[in-house]
């Protein structure tokens, strides 16, 4: 269905299944794989407010960095680590595990350490090497060759803390995936197509903010697509588990 076509909107497609995560597609700008709440607005749209300096920050953030810490062989596991916690599933993908590699190879570490832990470089491999035994235990070569939904399940366990053996054992695993998900995190949500998904409207420097409260969007963020506060608030009333 054409991104132009209003059918393919949560509220207007009467009995037919959404694409992924149930919103729309993106028809201005680009998001983790082309979908999001905010399916009309590009927050690159807002550059010319920006100063030069804050443009030049953001707009290099479109071009990924080339590896300069992580070996050719740690690479591929460690992407799909990225992108299984980010759920980004398919193109156009935010390329985090990128900017990880330049945060810790510029040395960009978040300035404490958890008791008990290694550098967070070191924990990065530890984690990429407990990814692939867990892969191998599964009958892969690697955790970039196991299934998605073996993946997913893998990841899972890291984050509920239920790997054991070898080099999980080697340090505290909650501190691992703390240590992990704050570097893939902070690498996604700085990235414009994450703004665009999110609806956020970027710097506002030097124009400054004009609104009071997080109730009270700017005019120049992004505007929900038509429909999705009132079908979530549906679904929310048809199962009460998914209340906060």
């Amino acid at each position: 269905m054409p991104f132009e076509d209003p059918g393919h909107l949560p509220n207007r497609r009467g009995g037919e299944a959404a694409e992924p995560y149930d919103l729309p597609r993106q028809r201005r700008g680009i998001t983790p794989q082309m979908h999001g709440r905010y399916p009309d607005f590009d927050v690159l749209e807002q550059a010319p407010h920006w100063d030069e300096q804050t443009r030049a920050v953001v707009l290099k953030r479109l071009e990924p960095p080339p590896y300069r810490f992580f070996e050719p062989d740690e690479r591929p596991t460690l992407e799909a680590f990225c992108d299984t916690v980010t759920a980004q599933d398919g193109e156009p993908r935010i390329p985090v595990l990128r900017f990880v590699d330049l945060a810790l190879s510029d040395g960009k570490e978040p300035g404490f350490r958890y008791d008990g832990m290694p550098p967070d470089a070191e924990v990065w491999q530890r984690v990429r090497r407990g990814l692939d035994d867990e892969a191998r235990a599964l009958g892969a070569e690697s955790f970039a060759e196991l299934a998605p939904e073996l993946q997913e399940g893998v990841v899972g366990r890291f984050a509920r803390g239920e790997l054991h053996g070898g080099v999980w054992d080697s340090m505290p695993l909650k501190r691992a995936w703390s240590v992990t998900t704050a570097g893939i995190l902070t690498a996604f949500y700085a990235h414009p197509w994450a703004w665009n998904e999110i609806g956020f409207g970027g710097p506002a420097y030097p124009r400054g903010y004009m609104r009071l409260g997080i109730d009270q969007p700017e005019p120049w963020g992004g505007h929900e697509a038509e429909g999705l506060a009132r079908d979530f608030q549906e679904d929310v009333d048809a199962d009460p588990g998914m209340r906060p």
